[in-house]
Protein backbone atom coordinates (compact mmCIF):
# COMPACT_ATOMS: atom_id res chain seq x y z
CA UNK A 1 0.00 0.00 0.00
CA UNK A 2 1.16 3.51 -0.76
CA UNK A 3 1.72 6.19 1.75
CA UNK A 4 -0.06 9.49 1.08
CA UNK A 5 1.39 12.93 1.68
CA UNK A 6 -1.78 14.53 3.08
CA UNK A 7 -0.15 17.99 3.08
CA UNK A 8 -0.04 17.91 -0.73
CA UNK A 9 -3.72 17.04 -1.10
CA UNK A 10 -6.16 19.86 -1.72
CA UNK A 11 -9.52 18.19 -0.99
CA UNK A 12 -10.93 15.58 1.36
CA UNK A 13 -14.19 13.69 0.85
CA UNK A 14 -15.16 11.86 4.05
CA UNK A 15 -17.86 9.38 4.85
CA UNK A 16 -19.67 10.16 8.13
CA UNK A 17 -21.05 7.12 9.95
CA UNK A 18 -18.14 5.06 11.27
CA UNK A 19 -15.66 7.80 10.31
CA UNK A 20 -16.86 10.94 12.14
CA UNK A 21 -19.35 9.41 14.55
CA UNK A 22 -20.97 6.16 15.52
CA UNK A 23 -24.64 6.73 16.37
CA UNK A 24 -24.47 9.82 18.59
CA UNK A 25 -20.88 9.29 19.71
CA UNK A 26 -18.12 11.34 18.14
CA UNK A 27 -15.09 9.17 17.27
CA UNK A 28 -11.57 9.81 18.62
CA UNK A 29 -9.39 12.27 16.69
CA UNK A 30 -12.30 13.82 14.75
CA UNK A 31 -12.18 17.27 16.39
CA UNK A 32 -8.42 17.46 15.68
CA UNK A 33 -9.00 16.36 12.07
CA UNK A 34 -11.64 19.04 11.40
CA UNK A 35 -9.45 21.67 13.06
CA UNK A 36 -6.52 20.57 10.85
CA UNK A 37 -8.70 20.85 7.69
CA UNK A 38 -9.54 24.45 8.68
CA UNK A 39 -6.01 25.42 9.69
CA UNK A 40 -4.50 24.03 6.49
CA UNK A 41 -7.29 25.59 4.37
CA UNK A 42 -8.24 22.23 2.86
CA UNK A 43 -11.43 21.86 0.87
CA UNK A 44 -13.62 19.18 2.45
CA UNK A 45 -16.98 17.52 2.03
CA UNK A 46 -18.80 15.08 4.25
CA UNK A 47 -20.53 12.61 1.98
CA UNK A 48 -23.17 10.32 3.40
CA UNK A 49 -25.34 7.62 1.86
CA UNK A 50 -27.91 8.26 4.60
CA UNK A 51 -30.78 9.95 2.76
CA UNK A 52 -32.78 10.81 5.88
CA UNK A 53 -31.03 13.99 7.01
CA UNK A 54 -30.88 17.44 5.42
CA UNK A 55 -27.52 19.26 5.44
CA UNK A 56 -28.91 21.53 8.18
CA UNK A 57 -29.81 18.51 10.33
CA UNK A 58 -26.31 17.10 9.84
CA UNK A 59 -24.84 20.49 10.76
CA UNK A 60 -26.94 20.43 13.98
CA UNK A 61 -26.09 16.77 14.71
CA UNK A 62 -22.38 17.61 14.61
CA UNK A 63 -22.97 20.81 16.61
CA UNK A 64 -24.49 18.66 19.40
CA UNK A 65 -21.18 16.77 19.43
CA UNK A 66 -19.26 20.03 19.67
CA UNK A 67 -18.22 20.26 16.00
CA UNK A 68 -18.85 23.35 13.88
CA UNK A 69 -19.25 22.28 10.25
CA UNK A 70 -21.22 24.66 7.97
CA UNK A 71 -24.10 23.25 5.88
CA UNK A 72 -22.31 23.61 2.56
CA UNK A 73 -19.81 20.94 3.64
CA UNK A 74 -22.40 18.14 3.48
CA UNK A 75 -23.54 16.15 0.47
CA UNK A 76 -26.05 13.30 0.86
CA UNK A 77 -27.40 10.51 -1.32
CA UNK A 78 -30.75 12.38 -1.19
CA UNK A 79 -29.13 15.42 -2.85
CA UNK A 80 -27.44 13.11 -5.38
CA UNK A 81 -30.81 11.49 -6.16
CA UNK A 82 -32.55 14.84 -6.61
CA UNK A 83 -29.70 16.09 -8.84
CA UNK A 84 -29.92 12.93 -10.97
CA UNK A 85 -33.69 13.25 -11.45
CA UNK A 86 -33.47 16.97 -12.21
CA UNK A 87 -30.85 16.24 -14.88
CA UNK A 88 -32.71 13.26 -16.37
CA UNK A 89 -36.27 14.52 -16.23
CA UNK A 90 -36.71 18.17 -15.12
CA UNK A 91 -40.06 18.82 -13.42
CA UNK A 92 -40.85 15.11 -13.08
CA UNK A 93 -43.09 13.68 -10.34
CA UNK A 94 -42.28 10.95 -7.83
CA UNK A 95 -43.80 8.69 -5.22
CA UNK A 96 -41.18 8.84 -2.45
CA UNK A 97 -40.63 6.65 0.59
CA UNK A 98 -38.20 8.41 2.92
CA UNK A 99 -37.49 11.10 5.48
CA UNK A 100 -37.18 14.91 5.38
CA UNK A 101 -33.69 14.76 3.84
CA UNK A 102 -35.01 13.02 0.73
CA UNK A 103 -38.30 14.90 0.45
CA UNK A 104 -36.66 18.34 0.89
CA UNK A 105 -33.97 17.55 -1.68
CA UNK A 106 -36.63 16.50 -4.21
CA UNK A 107 -38.78 19.59 -3.57
CA UNK A 108 -35.73 21.87 -3.85
CA UNK A 109 -34.95 20.32 -7.25
CA UNK A 110 -38.44 21.23 -8.51
CA UNK A 111 -39.78 17.68 -8.29
CA UNK A 112 -43.39 17.14 -7.21
CA UNK A 113 -45.01 14.36 -5.18
CA UNK A 114 -47.53 12.16 -6.95
CA UNK A 115 -49.12 8.95 -5.68
CA UNK A 116 -51.37 8.36 -8.72
CA UNK A 117 -49.16 8.18 -11.83
CA UNK A 118 -45.62 9.32 -10.93
CA UNK A 119 -42.68 9.16 -13.34
CA UNK A 120 -40.52 7.58 -10.63
CA UNK A 121 -40.77 5.64 -7.38
CA UNK A 122 -37.91 6.79 -5.13
CA UNK A 123 -36.94 4.82 -2.02
CA UNK A 124 -34.68 6.02 0.81
CA UNK A 125 -34.46 4.95 4.45
CA UNK A 126 -37.24 6.03 6.74
CA UNK A 127 -40.01 5.37 9.17
CA UNK A 128 -42.66 5.91 6.48
CA UNK A 129 -41.70 2.49 5.11
CA UNK A 130 -44.52 -0.01 5.68
CA UNK A 131 -46.35 -2.83 3.93
CA UNK A 132 -48.86 -0.22 2.68
CA UNK A 133 -46.25 2.09 1.12
CA UNK A 134 -44.40 -0.96 -0.24
CA UNK A 135 -47.57 -2.28 -1.89
CA UNK A 136 -48.37 1.14 -3.33
CA UNK A 137 -44.82 1.52 -4.68
CA UNK A 138 -44.92 -1.99 -6.19
CA UNK A 139 -48.13 -1.27 -8.10
CA UNK A 140 -46.90 2.12 -9.33
CA UNK A 141 -43.77 0.41 -10.73
CA UNK A 142 -45.98 -2.27 -12.31
CA UNK A 143 -47.86 0.57 -14.04
CA UNK A 144 -44.69 2.04 -15.49
CA UNK A 145 -43.00 4.22 -12.87
CA UNK A 146 -39.21 3.84 -12.91
CA UNK A 147 -37.55 2.63 -9.71
CA UNK A 148 -34.79 4.66 -8.05
CA UNK A 149 -32.91 3.95 -4.80
CA UNK A 150 -31.16 6.71 -2.87
CA UNK A 151 -28.22 4.37 -2.20
CA UNK A 152 -27.18 0.73 -2.46
CA UNK A 153 -26.23 0.12 1.20
CA UNK A 154 -27.72 -3.15 2.41
CA UNK A 155 -27.35 -2.28 6.09
CA UNK A 156 -26.05 0.45 8.36
CA UNK A 157 -24.56 0.41 11.88
CA UNK A 158 -26.80 1.34 14.81
CA UNK A 159 -25.92 1.38 18.49
CA UNK A 160 -26.98 -2.22 19.18
CA UNK A 161 -26.36 -3.91 15.82
CA UNK A 162 -27.38 -3.12 12.26
CA UNK A 163 -30.46 -1.71 10.53
CA UNK A 164 -31.62 -2.69 7.03
CA UNK A 165 -30.72 0.15 4.64
CA UNK A 166 -31.97 1.27 1.25
CA UNK A 167 -30.80 -1.71 -0.83
CA UNK A 168 -32.56 -4.14 1.50
CA UNK A 169 -35.70 -1.98 1.67
CA UNK A 170 -36.06 -1.70 -2.11
CA UNK A 171 -35.42 -5.43 -2.73
CA UNK A 172 -39.06 -6.47 -2.13
CA UNK A 173 -40.21 -4.03 -4.85
CA UNK A 174 -37.56 -5.35 -7.25
CA UNK A 175 -38.53 -8.94 -6.52
CA UNK A 176 -42.27 -8.37 -6.76
CA UNK A 177 -42.06 -6.42 -10.03
CA UNK A 178 -39.05 -8.03 -11.71
CA UNK A 179 -37.58 -4.52 -12.08
CA UNK A 180 -34.01 -3.49 -11.24
CA UNK A 181 -33.58 -0.23 -9.32
CA UNK A 182 -31.01 2.42 -10.21
CA UNK A 183 -29.02 3.67 -7.21
CA UNK A 184 -27.75 7.26 -6.94
CA UNK A 185 -25.51 7.25 -3.84
CA UNK A 186 -22.00 5.85 -3.35
CA UNK A 187 -20.41 4.04 -5.12
CA UNK A 188 -22.19 5.64 -8.10
CA UNK A 189 -19.48 7.73 -9.82
CA UNK A 190 -22.03 10.53 -10.42
CA UNK A 191 -22.10 11.25 -6.69
CA UNK A 192 -18.30 11.28 -6.50
CA UNK A 193 -17.95 13.53 -9.56
CA UNK A 194 -20.42 15.99 -8.05
CA UNK A 195 -18.43 15.88 -4.80
CA UNK A 196 -15.20 16.72 -6.62
CA UNK A 197 -16.96 19.52 -8.51
CA UNK A 198 -18.28 20.99 -5.23
CA UNK A 199 -14.73 20.87 -3.84
CA UNK A 200 -13.39 22.47 -7.01
CA UNK A 201 -10.80 19.69 -7.06
CA UNK A 202 -9.26 17.31 -9.56
CA UNK A 203 -9.39 13.66 -8.47
CA UNK A 204 -5.58 13.47 -8.24
CA UNK A 205 -5.65 16.27 -5.63
CA UNK A 206 -8.32 14.61 -3.49
CA UNK A 207 -8.60 11.87 -0.88
CA UNK A 208 -11.62 9.67 -0.12
CA UNK A 209 -11.82 8.67 3.56
CA UNK A 210 -14.28 5.93 4.52
CA UNK A 211 -14.91 2.85 6.61
CA UNK A 212 -16.38 0.58 3.91
CA UNK A 213 -14.56 -1.15 1.08
CA UNK A 214 -17.72 -1.67 -1.00
CA UNK A 215 -18.88 1.96 -1.10
CA UNK A 216 -16.16 4.37 0.08
CA UNK A 217 -12.92 2.79 -1.09
CA UNK A 218 -14.25 1.53 -4.41
CA UNK A 219 -15.89 4.86 -5.27
CA UNK A 220 -12.74 6.81 -4.42
CA UNK A 221 -10.53 4.39 -6.32
CA UNK A 222 -12.74 4.32 -9.42
CA UNK A 223 -12.89 8.14 -9.42
CA UNK A 224 -9.08 8.34 -9.40
CA UNK A 225 -8.62 9.54 -5.82
CA UNK A 226 -6.24 8.33 -3.13
CA UNK A 227 -8.23 6.23 -0.65
CA UNK A 228 -8.04 5.84 3.13
CA UNK A 229 -9.82 2.96 4.85
CA UNK A 230 -10.36 3.76 8.55
CA UNK A 231 -10.98 0.93 11.01
CA UNK A 232 -13.29 3.04 13.22
CA UNK A 233 -16.47 1.70 11.54
CA UNK A 234 -17.49 -1.65 10.06
CA UNK A 235 -14.16 -2.78 8.55
CA UNK A 236 -11.27 -4.67 10.12
CA UNK A 237 -7.91 -5.67 8.63
CA UNK A 238 -9.49 -9.04 7.85
CA UNK A 239 -12.13 -7.31 5.69
CA UNK A 240 -9.38 -6.41 3.23
CA UNK A 241 -8.79 -10.08 2.43
CA UNK A 242 -12.25 -10.46 0.90
CA UNK A 243 -11.77 -7.76 -1.78
CA UNK A 244 -9.69 -7.86 -4.97
CA UNK A 245 -8.78 -4.16 -4.65
CA UNK A 246 -6.91 -2.23 -1.97
CA UNK A 247 -7.15 1.21 -0.36
CA UNK A 248 -4.06 3.45 -0.70
CA UNK A 249 -3.62 3.25 3.08
CA UNK A 250 -5.33 1.74 6.16
CA UNK A 251 -5.54 3.83 9.35
CA UNK A 252 -7.20 3.35 12.74
CA UNK A 253 -9.12 6.63 12.46
CA UNK A 254 -9.05 10.14 10.97
CA UNK A 255 -6.80 11.40 13.79
CA UNK A 256 -3.98 9.41 12.14
CA UNK A 257 -4.26 11.64 9.05
CA UNK A 258 -3.32 14.68 11.16
CA UNK A 259 -0.44 12.82 12.84
CA UNK A 260 0.95 11.68 9.47
CA UNK A 261 0.58 15.15 7.92
CA UNK A 262 2.37 16.81 10.85
CA UNK A 263 5.16 14.21 10.76
CA UNK A 264 5.85 15.13 7.12
CA UNK A 265 5.38 18.91 7.51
Amino acid sequence: MDSINFNEKKGFICDMDGVIYHGNQILPGVAEFIQWLHEEKKEYLFLTNNSGYTPRELNQKLARMGLDVPEEHFYTSALATAAFLKEQSPGCSVFAIGEAGLLNALYDAGITMNDVNPDYVVVGEGRSYSLDTLTQATNLVMRGARLIGANSDVSGPIENGIAPACRALIAPIEMATGTTAYFCGKPNPLMMRTGLRLLNCHSAEAVMVGNRMDTDVISGMESGMSTVLVLSGVSTRDTLKTYAYRPSIVLDGVGDIVAMARALA
